[in-house]
């Protein structure tokens, strides 16, 4: 009983291209749209029929691209600046014995369109490419507990990062036809301050860049201000 195979179910469609900048939570940028897009043996409007009654799922995945690299018993959760260590089972860290993870996500509709079945859905954080062992309808009544505590990391993640964009970059983002909310998606992933906790502590103006979608972005962080210098097609 040790020993177990798992089948994937299907992939994840994500803007998030590489791990820098995937929110840490999900939800925490609600226009992170993707895709969850089935696999052939799963590929048939029957898996999913009744699960469009429910406006929120729970998303049960890999994390694969971490999970050759094995588990550690210690990790340094972000969220307590990368210098505290816990128990990997008191956090949600990627190192885990079985590389599982899991996110609720809001669920905005079912597509059937040329032969393939897709999840349309809203708040993800997820790698491109995730991919999906499983798929449960969330439950308020049971899922929502509202007297439960977690920790330390009982409220949600908030910063003073603020976010203005170079005139350049706004003329192109106004010309995206296709993506009616990229400025606030770039804005909300950059306020989530996605910079590792040790960047975070050195003091000067630094520069980084993200792929969302297929867009190369750069910016700058200078104390608590972001400043987007380009955005350009990859």
């Amino acid at each position: 009983m040790s020993d177990f195979q798992l089948t994937a179910i299907g992939h994840i469609q994500s803007p998030y291209k590489q791990k820098f900048a995937i929110p840490r939570q999900p939800r925490l940028v609600p226009q992170a749209k993707a895709k969850l897009v089935f696999a052939a043996d799963f590929n048939r409007e029957e898996f999913v029929r009744g699960l469009d009654e429910f406006s929120h799922i729970w998303l049960l995945f890999r994390f694969h691209e971490t999970a050759d690299k094995g588990y550690s018993a210690m990790v340094r959760p972000p969220r307590l600046g990368g210098n505290e260590r816990k128990g990997v089972f008191a956090t949600r860290a990627t190192f885990r014995p079985n590389a599982i993870g899991m996110s609720a996500v809001k669920l905005e509709g079912i597509e059937y369109k040329n032969g393939q079945l897709c999840l349309l859905l809203a708040g993800i954080d997820l790698l491109d490419g995730t991919p999906i062992l499983d798929i449960k309808p969330y439950l308020p009544y049971s899922d929502a507990m509202v007297d439960a505590t977690a920790g330390f990391a009982d409220t949600r993640p908030e910063t003073q990062m603020t976010v203005e964009f170079s005139p350049q970059v706004q003329a192109f983002i106004e010309q995206q036809t296709n993506f009616p909310q990229l400025h606030d998606f770039i804005s909300n992933v950059l306020k989530q301050d996605p910079r590792p906790a040790y960047k975070k502590q050195k003091e000067g103006e630094q520069s980084y860049g993200m792929t969302l979608y297929d867009f190369n972005i750069r910016w700058q962080v200078n104390d608590e201000h972001n400043y987007v210098t380009s955005i350009e097609k990859s």
